[in-house]
């Protein structure tokens, strides 16, 4: 199951999923993006429209889900929405949007799936999450915010399912992975110009890395989702390169304290 499958690298793991043979319930605002997939895997490829804003349309979702395939396996949660901007910039209705979409859907989803997984004793849910080298971005305030609480989230999550069968990890992507295209802030203030003039330039289009970084974030995702034993978190990235990009994944191990060391490559 993939929400928000319409966009960025949730529609590039729909169509993966779709052609490696995998079942995929692809969960959309606009199905136009998806019905190919539809038409090309048959019954294969569920296409519902759910928005993650609306519970009910989640539940309903879920329950088509096991009506069709008898269970649910694998839970891909791997969209951020952004404004970009300066924290000043951006206004209080874009803040609410975001974190609707970014945090409260996520708890939507997870509030629709789990009564599932739980009965199931098994399952596996997959966090993707732009990653910023655990930093907040001049620009990428309001997602910055957003990734630290979903990781903070995801961390409390995998402890609470991990007695319950059920395995949960959180593939660090390179940003342009799991960001979908940013809207701009409302207010545009000057003085933060020769800060973010370049992000202001760039924020409305994919960078050329994109569709490539998306394609590294799906490849580690199939991966994961194939092997039983899983650390809790992976980076997705080329070795001994910066964590914006790349092409291979490590295993990340941010402290004793918060996971046992766990030595995972594909």
């Amino acid at each position: 199951m993939i929400p928000e499958a319409d966009t960025g690298i949730a529609l590039a793991l729909s169509t993966a999923a779709a052609g490696r043979g995998d079942n995929v319930v692809a969960l959309a605002r606009d199905n136009d993006p998806l019905q190919h997939l539809a038409e090309a895997h048959g019954e294969r490829v569920r296409v519902i429209a759910a928005d993650i804003r609306d519970q009910s349309q989640l539940q309903s979702a879920v329950s088509e889900t096991v009506a069709s395939f008898r269970r649910i396996d694998v839970v891909a949660n791997t969209t951020f929405r952004d404004v970009a901007g300066a924290v000043e910039e951006v206004d209080a209705q874009q803040v609410t949007a975001v974190i609707e979409s970014n945090i409260l859907g996520l708890l939507n989803v997870l509030r629709a799936v789990l009564p599932v997984l739980r009965e199931q004793r098994s399952g596996h849910i997959v966090q993707a999450s732009p990653s910023y080298d655990d930093i907040g971005s001049p620009g990428a305030g309001l997602l910055s915010a957003c990734v630290f609480a979903v990781d903070g989230l995801t961390d409390s999550l995998a402890g609470e399912l991990r007695p319950l069968g059920i395995q949960v990890t959180l593939v660090d992507t390179p940003p342009t992975a799991a960001r979908v295209p940013s809207e701009l802030a409302t207010r545009r203030i000057a003085a933060y110009d020769p800060v973010l003039r370049q992000d202001r330039d760039a924020s409305l289009q994919w960078a050329p890395s994109a569709l490539s970084n998306a394609d590294i974030g799906v490849a580690a995702i199939l991966a994961v989702v194939d092997t039983e034993d899983t650390p809790l978190r992976l980076v997705s990235q080329q070795r001994d390169a910066p964590l914006r990009g790349g092409d291979t994944m490590r295993t990340m191990v941010p402290c004793p304290t918060r996971l046992a060391a766990q030595h995972w490559d594909n």
